[in-house]
């Protein structure tokens, strides 16, 4: 597989370099099993919440709903192949699973990206013009913005993966990461193409920055707005509209600037850049659903009700 004038059909997926011996895979292992479990838990408890409870369809929860899809998804699709590399002593993917894998997680990302800045317009609807708020926007308008924001991802992600699909690898097959990153895929390519390079890095730079650009304009707005507000009561009740939204696209961002710094200093171990990457991939989604439960009291009571339904339920029978 390795020779030069065969093609690879299949990668070795190394996981993390440092963490080889069996006894530290296997702490690993279920630490990450145990967050995959929360993760998966604490987002699907969200979308539950939404889809039983007819008074939280809103374009805020709708948003939410949204946001919690994502990130169960985006962790299914690079957590279980990690936990497998990890209990088994073989990392072994085919070519095509992993062009799979990093065409869905990046349609993933980029999709929760576009979905935190048209967060970030509901917020400033909702803030800067609450009196017009429910003639601008509507339930059908927002799921069609969500599809749109689908749409754009694939678009995009598209570009760059169809000129990596392209490429001939030939060898080595050795995948130094947890998942099938595309930077990662590219360094095993035999075909150097610097066009695929570039795109790679353009889409996903573009991706990140421009709704943040949107999104700190947003919020310059709001905040401009909650300052024209006379009595503090109504100004702390304006911010709180939009502070789960805040530590969202703080946690976000902050995560993944340690992905960016991390890959930029020169002579970084494999690790700590893998460590970046994997605190990326699972922290926000862990994260989020605790932040929503802890600063939308709606969706706290709806969480309260389904446990206590639940434990109920397990009462009686």
């Amino acid at each position: 597989m390795n020779q030069s004038n065969q093609m690879v059909q299949e990668f070795i997926m190394v996981g993390f370099p440092g963490i080889q011996d069996r006894a530290s895979k296997n702490v690993l292992l279920g630490v990450l099993l145990v967050v995959y479990l929360c993760i998966a838990l604490g987002n699907l408890l969200i979308m539950v919440a939404f889809l039983t409870d007819p008074t939280m369809h809103t374009p805020m929860y709708i948003l939410i709903f949204s946001l919690a899809f994502l990130d169960v998804m985006s962790s299914t699709v690079t957590l279980p192949k990690l936990l497998a590399v990890l209990g088994s002593d073989s990392g072994v993917i085919s070519i095509t699973a992993c062009f799979i894998q990093m065409f869905l997680y990046g349609i993933l990302k980029a999709s929760e990206v576009f979905l935190l800045g048209l967060m970030a317009y509901d917020r400033y609807l909702a803030i800067c013009k609450p009196l017009h708020y429910f003639t601008i926007t509507n339930n059908i308008l927002v799921w069609k913005l969500i599809t749109c924001c689908w749409a754009f991802a694939f678009i995009i992600v598209g570009t760059p993966m169809t000129l990596t699909i392209r490429l001939p690898f030939c060898g080595p097959n050795k995948l130094v990461h947890f998942f099938c990153e595309h930077s990662a895929v590219m360094k095993l390519s035999c075909g150097y193409d610097i066009i695929a390079v570039y795109a790679g890095s353009t889409v996903s730079l573009g991706v990140m920055a421009t709704p943040l650009f949107y999104i700190l304009y947003s919020y310059v707005r709001i905040l401009k707005s909650v300052f024209t507000i006379e009595t503090s009561p109504r100004r702390l009740k304006a911010l709180s509209t939009c502070s789960s939204h805040l530590l969202v696209i703080f946690l976000f961002y902050l995560v993944g600037a340690g992905v960016v710094i991390t890959s930029s200093v020169p002579g970084s171990s494999a690790d700590v850049r893998l460590m970046a990457a994997l605190l990326h991939n699972v922290t926000p989604p862990l994260v989020n659903p605790i932040i929503y439960c802890l600063n939308t009291k709606e969706m706290k009571a709806r969480f309260v009700k389904l446990i206590k339904t639940k434990s109920l339920f397990s009462y009686r029978h």
